[in-house]
């Protein structure tokens, strides 16, 4: 009698490839999307802006890189699927390396702008349109897995920023980011299409459903927030209490001087060990929703800590960071859920629109924050935000589809 190991399905060749060539482009992605925060204050000191220059103009450009990502997510997502996923792994990531060199060369801050908002506008198409693809290759018990490779890997692309920035100049590190891109665009030469995306070509016909039916349909427009809700406290962590983290240590009272630096290098290092976790969770629990939860309810324990716990000291305020970053380790299966509860004439538009729109929720939480924290102060003006966030993503979750073994191929009408 076979074993019930032996019956389940197995990565072939045709699977794994799709699977690493997304890895690494995530991993590409995220070194990318993270240098401007790493080197802005280097590269506009070295263009000649002043100390009040570098903090105006720096915020001017990053919302530059923002608008990018925000119109890309639609864009990219269209063409996804209009003309397929793979045109769009070629399309954004072709435009982002481009884009990346060139931020090596400039001179000038207009076109530094310029060139950060179309790494943007490439940069937004990357893994929404990866884990789409990876959805709908891999077979059904497997998608878990996929995801958990796909995140760790590609996360640890932050960790390399810090490191790349760290052993050479911001142009440099720019190089290194748009020539890793190019190398891998030779790699995608050989990922086939997905097959599923080829039979809904076949029987939609001539009839279309338009995209923005998303926000005109309820029951679309329902689901659609739902996924971003579920993943509002992944980026309001990264956004705002690790990106702050010299404030929060500031508040809490702790004599050393801490980098905020420091403390998103320790929470990315989290996440690479928490997506690839949670990805086995979901397959170990055969849930999407229990293991988001789960770890929904770890980085709540973990926010608590940073913010009542006590500490008093930079070690353990890093080791909170690192607990903070596994916890919000479940980018990629909320973004695998996304791609689960859409058919698939629909499924790329809505999941690289919702991995660059909850990035952008931090828009919103961190003007909320700055704004408590004149009368709240730090920490209790860090836990009405997380209250909200919390808030507002146990609700979606808690009406949000179980998708975990569920067959893709279909068509929203």
């Amino acid at each position: 009698m076979p074993s019930a190991i032996s019956s389940q399905p197995k990565f072939s060749a045709v699977l794994t490839l799709p699977v690493i060539v997304a890895s690494l482009g995530y991993f590409v992605d995220v070194y990318d999307l993270l240098l401007f925060n790493i080197v802005r204050v280097p590269s506009l000191k070295d263009l000649g802006l002043t100390e009040e220059g570098i903090s105006k103009i720096g915020a001017s450009i990053y919302n530059w890189q923002q608008a990018g990502l925000l119109i890309g997510g639609f864009m990219w997502g269209i063409l996804g699927d209009k003309l397929g996923r793979r045109s769009v792994l070629f399309g954004s990531i072709l435009t982002y390396s481009l884009a990346n060199i060139a931020c090596g060369f400039t001179n000038n801050i207009e076109v530094y702008s310029f060139l950060r908002f179309i790494a943007g506008l490439g940069l937004a198409g990357e893994l929404g349109a990866g884990i789409t693809l990876i959805a709908e290759i891999l077979p059904k018990e497997l998608r878990g897995y996929g995801a958990s490779v796909v995140a760790s890997v590609g996360l640890a692309g932050a960790i390399a920023a810090f490191f790349a920035v760290k052993l050479t100049d911001w142009r440099t590190a720019y190089f290194i980011g748009g020539s890793m891109g190019l190398v891998l665009l030779v790699l995608r030469i050989n990922v086939l299409e997905s097959i599923m995306f080829n039979k809904s070509l076949e029987r939609r016909g001539t009839k279309p459903v338009p995209w923005w039916t998303i926000f005109t349909s309820w029951s679309r427009f329902v689901r659609y927030m739902r996924c971003m809700g579920i993943g509002l406290p992944t980026y309001m962590v990264i956004g705002i209490y690790s990106t702050f983290g010299n404030e929060f240590a500031k508040a809490l009272g702790i004599s050393a001087e801490i980098q905020a630096g420091t403390c998103v290098l320790y929470t990315y290092i989290g996440i690479v060990t928490g997506d690839f976790f949670s990805g086995i969770l979901s397959q170990w629990l055969r849930s999407r929703r229990k293991a988001i939860l789960l770890m929904m309810t770890m980085t709540f324990a973990g926010v608590i800590w940073l913010l009542y716990g006590g500490i008093h000291s930079a070690t353990t305020l890093y080791i909170c960071y690192a607990w903070l970053g596994f916890s919000i380790g479940y980018i990629a299966m909320f973004l695998t859920t996304t791609a689960e509860q859409f058919g698939t004439n629909l499924r790329a538009t809505v999941t690289t629109s919702v991995a660059n729109n909850v990035r952008a929720t931090v828009l919103l939480t961190l003007p909320l924050f700055q704004m408590l924290k004149t009368s709240l102060g730090v920490l209790q003006s860090g836990a009405v935000v997380g209250i909200l966030c919390f808030s507002l993503a146990l609700l979606s979750l808690s009406r949000m589809e179980e998708t975990f073994g569920k067959d893709l191929d279909y068509e929203e009408v």
